[in-house]
């Protein structure tokens, strides 16, 4: 017999923790998300910069959990391999969402933007700031591509690791970094009898018909 506890139409909880008004909130998105990240960061959340990263081919959506490394006014960064599903998606269709899904706070950030390469030598930069196992970790996986078996995997790993014995491990020439440049964002509170609290910021000259700027509208959603 089935737990009738692991029925999900029987799980729910009624979000009490804080409020959102709309006077509590920064003029630029981008600040109001570093306030909430470094509440993330001090609640002792785990993986406070976890993201899922929605992406498409056009025709068929695919989503994955991914790990911000920086953010600032230009976009969100994340690293892959940049012949991975997610790669090779962004390629045919650059528009993407971000979602950070802050259970602990019983928050969640939504941005949607423009997902593009950054350089070279931001990548590098990153890339040897890396233990060294993550490294080499990036050397081995073929990210997305179909593998036989696990000891394949770990015999690529220690070919990998005798290549690289010296403990110099080079930047891979196909992995690096995209940078989501931002045109969206809504930021959710849960509050009790599901009556949230959701913001959205767009480009103020969204609404003209224009290119936005550096000036932002703020709308209160229905929950």
């Amino acid at each position: 017999m089935s737990d009738p506890s692991a029925d999900p139409a029987q799980l729910r909880r009624d979000y009490r923790r804080a409020e959102l008004r709309r006077a509590d909130l920064a003029a630029d998105p981008v600040e109001q998300f570093r306030r909430w990240f470094e509440q993330a960061v001090a609640a002792e959340l785990s993986e406070p910069n976890a993201m899922v990263l929605g992406t498409s081919d056009g025709s068929r959506p695919s989503a994955r959990t991914v790990l911000l490394k920086a953010f600032d006014a230009r976009g969100f960064v994340f690293f892959t391999h940049y012949e991975s599903r997610k790669a090779t998606e962004i390629a045919v269709h650059p528009e993407v969402s971000l979602l950070f899904p802050w259970y602990g706070l019983e928050r969640q950030v939504m941005v949607l933007g423009r997902a593009e390469r950054i350089g070279a030598a931001e990548s590098l930069a990153y890339f040897l700031s890396r233990p060294v196992g993550s490294r080499l970790g990036a050397w081995v996986s073929h990210q997305s591509k179909v593998i036989g078996s696990r000891s394949i995997l770990e015999a690529q790993w220690d070919a990998v690791k005798r290549r690289f014995a010296d403990g110099e491990v080079p930047l891979p020439p196909a992995w690096g970094g995209f940078r989501v440049v931002p045109y969206e964002f809504e930021f959710w509170q849960g509050r009790r009898n599901r009556l949230h609290d959701r913001f959205r910021y767009r480009p103020a000259a969204h609404e003209a018909g224009g290119t936005g700027g550096d000036a932002w509208s703020i709308e209160r959603l229905a929950p």
